[in-house]
């Protein structure tokens, strides 16, 4: 029996320059109990028609035509009030980009129970019994204690475990899942999915899930939608897909992969040197202080001049936490050397000046972007705060959009114009628009199709080559760690259990860990 049918979707935003389309004819259903990915690349309108379900997009001024049916009744028209019935409880969502959807002032605990106590009348301590249960089968360790801590203690691998968990607060009788293991490991992407598909087999939840990932699709689907520009070329049951694709477009989907290795440019002097490197935090709940952590712990690495150093572990490894400490935003101990300059030293204005050679590109790109900005004011903000005179400014914009794979007329846009993908490509062109000599990615491909991680890859190649920069590289992806990295470091809990050349590294890992990580991967398959 059908609980979903989309048909004849059409979404169309207003933009200073005039209507922009973003889906054209969409038409699919999802039954009760069903498992049904929506497959595409960043801008085939995915996210877009899911944020339509529940009217997500009302808020943006954007013009909604056709048909969306949930459980008979018709959602397209209905008011605010009316659609809250639906929203968190009979249709539930689960976001790309989770940092932005937790509120970083309040306790996980609170925000998780807040719909079941006020809207549902549940008493707070069962509210908080459920929760405590979900954050655990969710992955979260120490649940009991965790559930009062606030969201900036939690990795973004943790953060989209504990939306996952929220979402599944209300028992809904729909799951709209937009990405949910775009950002996690390879080896956390398994058990994330087969908590979600677990919940279909224990309640009959059908799921809609938005991915541009296929070998997620083969292992979790009933059956795949797949989208291009806004309209649906081909639907049908995953093992007929996958055997047989219709779509010349599925095809390439299905075809498309990382290149080899890079190869390791001359001997050059060190860039970033790090010795001994380590930070530890302290987290306190509510009810008591908890242990010291040490999220780093005695890291020694060394970027040469014009190379990647790939940066690799599992959420919580302290990869991230190591590139935090670099830009100098939180504390640490250890030292650290950038350019023959005593990094760890360094304040005040020789600080802010040598940032102007250290540049990064976050994982949640959309969280960075101010929405009223425009995305010519995001990419020049940099330029700007260093005085640069105006007509400089415009024309490294332009240079910098072009150079991403934008277009310089999409200057005049405002960022939620754009898809997951183009977000961080606008945030990549920020990044270069100081000309820096170190660029800290961190997890920059995570929440993009394969297709689009293979343009962005080469493109840091192109632009590493024609202008000597180097790359920290931090991922949990090993496909795009091996198609961009020239050495390798490895992580777990903190430390650092392996550190080699990239060909090294890949085809004799010497620490288990790292064993386990290859075979986790996508490329092991």
């Amino acid at each position: 029996m059908t609980l979903l049918s989309i048909r004849n979707l059409a979404v169309d935003f207003q933009t200073s320059q005039g209507v922009s389309p973003a889906v054209y004819d969409m038409s699919f259903d999802v039954g009760q109990g069903e498992v049904v990915a929506l497959v595409g690349e960043s801008g085939s309108g995915k996210s877009v028609c899911s944020h339509a379900v529940v009217q997500l997009q009302k808020h943006l001024g954007a013009q909604v035509r056709g048909s969306i049916a949930f459980d008979g009744t018709e959602l397209t028209g209905l008011s605010d009030k009316a659609l809250r019935a639906y929203r968190g409880q009979e249709i539930a969502y689960i976001f790309q980009e989770p940092g932005t959807s937790l509120n970083p002032l309040h306790p996980v605990g609170r925000q998780m129970t807040e719909r079941a106590r006020i809207v549902e009348g549940m008493e707070s301590k069962t509210a908080m019994e459920k929760a405590v249960r979900l954050l655990g089968d969710a992955g979260i360790r120490h649940p009991e204690e965790r559930i009062g801590h606030l969201p900036h203690t939690f990795s973004g691998g943790e953060k989209q475990r504990i939306m996952i968990a929220m979402a599944l607060m209300g028992n809904p009788k729909l799951i709209v899942a937009d990405e949910p293991t775009t950002a996690l490991d390879a080896t956390l992407q398994e058990q994330i999915l087969t908590l979600i598909t677990g919940v279909r087999d224990r309640y009959g939840t059908a799921i809609l899930l938005i991915t541009h990932d296929l070998a997620v699709v083969r292992s979790h689907a009933d059956r795949v939608v797949v989208a291009k520009g806004g309209r649906i070329v081909e639907n049908a049951p995953t093992g007929e897909l996958f055997a047989a694709p219709k779509s010349p477009y599925t095809r390439m989907l299905l075809n498309k992969s990382h290149g080899g290795p890079v190869s390791g440019p001359q001997t050059r002097r060190p860039l970033l040197e790090l010795e001994g490197v380590g930070v530890t935090y302290t987290r306190q709940s509510r009810f008591k202080k908890e242990n010291p952590v040490r999220a780093v712990d005695g890291v020694s690495l060394t970027l040469t001049e014009g190379t990647t150093l790939g940066v690799v572990g599992e959420s919580g490894s302290g990869k991230s936490t190591l590139a935090r400490a670099i830009l100098r935003l939180i504390p640490s101990t250890g030292t650290m050397r950038f350019d023959e300059e005593p990094l760890s030293e360094l304040t005040g204005e020789p600080l802010r000046q040598l940032r102007r050679s250290i540049q990064v590109v976050f994982q949640d790109p959309h969280s960075s972007f101010n929405p009223k900005m425009t995305v010519g004011d995001i990419v020049g903000e940099g330029l700007r705060a260093f005085s640069m005179p105006g007509p400089y400014i415009d024309k490294t914009v332009d240079r910098c959009l072009t150079n991403v794979g934008l277009s310089p007329e999409d200057k005049m846009k405002y960022p939620h114009q754009f898809s997951g993908g183009q977000k961080q490509r606008i945030a990549i062109a920020r990044a270069l628009a100081l000309s820096p000599k170190l660029v800290i990615l961190d997890e920059p491909t995570s929440s993009l199709d394969r297709n689009i991680q293979f343009q962005i890859v080469s493109l840091l190649k192109e632009l590493q080559d024609k202008l000597g920069l180097s790359y920290l590289f931090i991922s949990h992806d090993l496909d795009v760690i091996r198609a961009i990295s020239h050495d390798i470091a490895v992580m777990k809990e903190g430390k650092l259990l392996e550190y080699g050349p990239a060909d090294t590294v890949f085809d004799s890992p010497d620490h288990p860990y790292t064993q386990m990580l290859m075979k986790g991967s996508t490329m092991a398959a």
